[in-house]
């Protein structure tokens, strides 16, 4: 499947339950990144504008790029009302956007997608001088029992799990993308979900298992056994540390 239709059915659980970014990344991009009011910020693969929409109250331009026709008309219409946002149709590699006329460059939940190398000449094009891009992920951890057993499921039960894992990045590629040193920076977020919130949030990957099929199924009870073991007032905690990795290119 082309990469960038992978979420097409799946917009509105994205939407819905996808987890947004601690306001400690956000002082973090301004503070050490340049991301303030005067500043032009491209954010690419903006999908249904999770970051987009935290990034726009704090600088002045604001770009969003999303291939993804279904992904992108949720955003436009949810962030309708950001004046300084305007919206591309464009990718990574080929991003439409102006040469030499943005400050910082961000990429949440995306960049495994990319074609590393051309996004890589996109973004030298793109940014001018000193310009900074900032790769960021919520990666779940698994420091609960729940969220072992909901991993170990997924591992179990998708059947590409492990190749679209943006854990499959290694140091050597982000020291292949960044040109000199770049840094890594982690920040706690969380989310908190009844069952509908977990079984939503599984429903909003690209790599859960399509409804109506056995391993779907069998993901879904096991999610619903351990839930009612692990649940806390009725509430099961997702853990993430929220990863920067930036620096120039």
């Amino acid at each position: 499947m082309d990469s960038t239709q992978r979420f097409s059915a799946r917009v509105e659980a994205y939407v819905k339950y996808r987890p947004g970014y601690p306001a400690a990344m956000l002082d973090f991009l301004a503070q050490e990144l340049g991301m303030g009011p005067a500043a032009v910020v491209a954010d690419i693969g903006a999908g249904t504008g999770i970051l987009t929409a935290l990034l726009a109250p704090r600088v002045g331009q604001l770009w969003a790029v999303e291939p993804n026709a279904e992904m992108r008309s949720a955003a436009e219409r949810l962030l309708a009302g950001a004046g300084n946002l305007s919206w591309h149709s464009g990718s990574a590699e080929a991003t439409g956007l102006p040469a030499g006329a943005v400050d910082l460059v961000t990429v949440a939940q995306a960049f495994h997608w990319f074609d590393r190398a051309a996004f890589k000449a996109e973004c030298r094009r793109l940014l001018r001088p000193g310009g900074r891009v900032a790769l960021i992920w919520n990666d779940r951890l698994t420091n609960t029992p729940f969220l072992e057993a909901y991993e170990a499921g997924l591992r179990t039960y998708s059947g590409d799990y492990e190749e679209v894992n943006h854990r499959n990045l290694g140091e050597a590629d982000f020291r292949a993308f960044f040109e000199g040193d770049y840094r890594l920076d982690r920040f706690e977020n969380r989310q908190l979900f009844d069952l509908d919130g977990v079984l939503g949030r599984l429903n909003s990957s690209s790599y859960a298992p399509a409804m109506g099929t056995p391993a779907y199924e069998g993901l879904t009870a096991l999610i619903r056994r351990e839930f009612a073991r692990c649940a806390v007032d009725g509430q099961i905690a997702f853990n993430y540390c929220t990863l920067v990795y930036s620096g120039r290119v």
